[in-house]
């Protein structure tokens, strides 16, 4: 039996779910024929976690599957015996889930995405687009672990870029709605959304108030600009979910995790949605499209 828990929800993450099972195939292992997969999903709430945790280390899966970067620490302090394989966006070897990236030596390894290390480069490109920005908002979570991390970061880049940067915490849906109504106030001219799970799980409200504050916004996942946000800047969660996949159906398969390479992605996209675009009258440089992987019209 394998346990697999998230902070999102069955509905939004259907299609990076559908990835996982693909990988978790690819070592002959397919749920409901040679494996049972329970699932638990915190709909964003990160308070149920730790709770999801326990309840599915009390079952003794084989393996526990943990979807995002708080799920992965929920799945951490739960259990230092069952095998943990997860999926984040930070550094797993900053926030202690393992010892090094190429030999993890505990029960937990998975795949990084390390896009939490990528803020500076979508404020650089955020500002390439809106040149004339000097008020730059950053929406983080206060309950992800590396948010303060993430802010010293892009604080850092917007001191070398000139610009100032308005700090915005959000961590339920309430919060969006005045956070986009203080930017539109403040006059900022665009928005680095931080890679969290909540907000991957919100991208369309997310990305239906920046339309409707005609707030410029670059995220992290090319599901973003998708579903109509301006553009992105990251590694492919379609691609981490199905390594996620491919990393469970090892360990499962008898490989250690503490010997298993934690994988990280060797490829990033940087995605526009030129409709968005124009709609915000948004002319983009000839700069930003030579650096282009992908232009939605």
């Amino acid at each position: 039996m394998v346990g697999f828990f998230s902070t999102r929800s069955p509905e939004e993450a259907s299609s990076h779910t559908a990835a996982f099972l693909r990988g978790l195939g690819k070592s002959g292992h397919v749920d409901g024929r040679n494996v049972t997969i329970e699932y638990r999903w915190a709909r964003g709430q990160y308070d149920r976690l730790p709770a999801f945790a326990a309840e599915l280390a009390g079952l003794k899966p084989a393996v526990l599957v943990a979807g995002g970067d708080p799920s992965a620490l929920a799945a951490k302090a739960a259990t230092d015996t069952i095998p943990i394989v997860f999926i984040m966006g930070a550094d797993p070897v900053r926030v202690g889930l393992a010892a090094r990236m190429n030999r993890p030596g505990g029960n937990a390894t998975g795949v990084s995405m390390i896009t939490s290390a990528l803020g500076s480069k979508r404020l650089q490109l955020l500002s390439e687009m809106i040149p004339n920005a000097g008020n730059i908002g950053l929406l983080v979570n206060p309950r992800n672990a590396n948010a303060d991390d993430h802010i010293q970061d892009v604080l850092s880049a917007a001191r070398m870029l000139g610009r100032q940067l308005l700090v915005l915490r959000a961590s339920t849906e309430a919060d969006f709605q005045p956070i986009f109504a203080r930017l539109a106030q403040e006059g900022a001219g665009g928005l680095v959304v931080h890679n969290d799970p909540f907000f991957d799980s919100q991208r369309e409200r997310l990305v239906a108030l920046a339309a409707r504050h005609r707030i410029p916004a670059i995220y992290h996942i090319r599901e973003f600009p998708d579903a109509g946000g301006l553009m992105s800047y990251g590694p492919s969660l379609a691609d981490a979910y199905l390594e996620l996949g491919v990393q469970t159906g090892r360990v499962l398969t008898g490989v250690d995790p503490a010997d298993l390479p934690v994988v990280q992605p060797t490829r990033f996209e940087f995605v526009v949605n030129l409709k968005t675009a124009k709609a915000l009258d948004i002319t983009i440089v000839s700069s930003l499209f030579t650096q282009t992987d992908d232009v939605i019209e």
